[in-house]
């Protein structure tokens, strides 16, 4: 081995482990492989998902309402198991919009948003009943248009592009010159026009960024939100029916990254939202998260198929890789690439022996999965898990990459 590597420390998340196998939702992780019938897969913790809307639950105050961003992991099961633990949803296709519909959910919980609405997708929204989150003009123009051929009164908001910049955020999404939403100081003529043609308003939509795991700088966004939906609702002659203030909230990914501080988020919010709920009484307050929802629930599960030394570094490879979870291989959001927390499933309490690199079957050297970090030595047939993987793998990955089979998806 050479011992001039460079190797990246690797913290495990809590899991289960018996006989030296991780356990998945009760079931170890070779029993779990032999479920699914195939590797690679991704699996999905129904307890985990259950008790992180919990933890929610207790920290925030009751007068927060909760939504699910399906982008996050848009699996028909997942959405289904979320739609029984929270408020409504956010939706950005119409494929999200089916599959939200899907679960029973009220057509007015759910919002659809995006920067880039087609007329059909506006179109099939205002005759589904669900809440167009208007990004521009044109979407508002389309939409009324919509309603006039369907002879609905469509059910609008605004996605409002904020003064102000969200610190801490890895992805900002507002603040600045953005695509999202529309600049804050054209809202009043877009809600003038909204009142003249006799809309449904439903409310704001204020976002600004996502995976921020500084509780001081969540806190300000959602300080700052709520005030700049208190000078917005004073252009809307019937109030607003909802404010989305935010979410973005983060998960740990890499050595160093300290889980958001949830109860100081409570805390905050708890001392602010009594004075503004006696201002806004009519006005249910909206937290809409993705990742923190579902993020941490999930693993990716791959079998080395094959082990090769070269120049004195160890080389596991795998039969899946970019292909299935872009974001582990480092090409989704990272600017410097760092390791996702990476296990070999099948020796979970061996000994770290060697220095390894973990890279799929693809024929390119962007499919690495994890670079040079320390693991118990494994062979071919063992299972590797890379965790943290619930949010935004399977269909935020290039699948169709030369040409190799999916991966499947389970909840259990």
């Amino acid at each position: 081995m050479n011992e001039n590597l460079a190797v990246e420390p690797c913290v495990i998340p809590e899991f289960s482990v018996v006989d030296h196998e991780l356990v998945i939702g009760g079931y170890p992780i070779r029993q779990l492989a032999a479920r699914v019938g195939s590797t690679p897969f991704f699996a999905y913790e129904r307890r985990s998902i259950s008790s992180r809307v919990a933890e929610l639950r207790a920290a925030l105050p009751r007068e927060i309402s909760l939504r699910y961003a399906v982008k996050a992991n848009p699996m028909a099961a997942v959405v289904s198991h979320l739609s029984r633990l929270i408020d409504g949803f956010d939706v950005s296709s119409l494929q999200e919009m089916s599959t939200a519909l899907d679960t029973g959910v009220p057509a007015a919980d759910i919002g659809f948003s995006g920067p880039g609405k087609s007329e059909a997708e506006i179109s099939c929204a205002v005759a589904a009943g669900v809440v167009l989150h208007l990004e521009s003009e044109r979407e508002l123009n389309e939409a009324i248009a919509a309603g006039k051929k369907l002879d609905i009164v469509p059910k609008v908001a605004v996605r409002v592009n904020p003064d102000f910049e969200v610190r801490g955020s890895k992805l900002k999404m507002g603040g600045g010159s953005k695509p999202f939403g529309l600049d804050e100081d054209r809202v009043p003529a877009l809600l003038k026009q909204i009142f003249a043609e006799r809309l449904d308003f439903q409310g704001f939509h204020i976002f600004t960024g996502s995976q921020n795991l500084n509780a001081e700088s969540v806190i300000d966004t959602l300080k700052n939100s709520l005030e700049l939906g208190a000078s917005l609702i004073r252009h809307a002659p019937n109030g607003a029916p909802t404010l989305t203030i935010g979410g973005g909230f983060g998960i740990p990914y890499f050595p160093g990254d300290k889980p958001l501080d949830l109860t100081a988020v409570g805390t905050a919010l708890g001392e602010i939202l009594p004075d503004y709920k006696v201002r806004h009484p009519e006005t249910k307050l909206v937290i809409e998260l993705g990742r923190y929802l579902v993020g941490e629930a999930g693993v990716y599960v791959c079998k080395i198929i094959d082990r090769k030394i070269s120049r004195g570094q160890a080389f596991l490879i795998a039969d899946g890789g970019m292909n299935h979870h872009l974001a582990a291989s480092g090409h989704l959001g990272q600017v410097i690439r760092r390791n996702f927390p990476v296990a070999i499933g099948t020796r979970m309490d061996r000994d770290a022996r060697e220095t390894a690199s973990i890279v799929g079957p693809l024929c390119t050297p962007l499919d690495l999965l994890a670079d040079k970090v320390r693991l118990p030595r494994a062979e071919i047939g063992d299972l590797v898990v890379v965790f943290q993987s619930g949010a935004y793998g399977l269909t935020a990955s290039p699948v169709n990459f030369l040409g190799h089979p999916p991966a499947r998806e389970i909840l259990v």
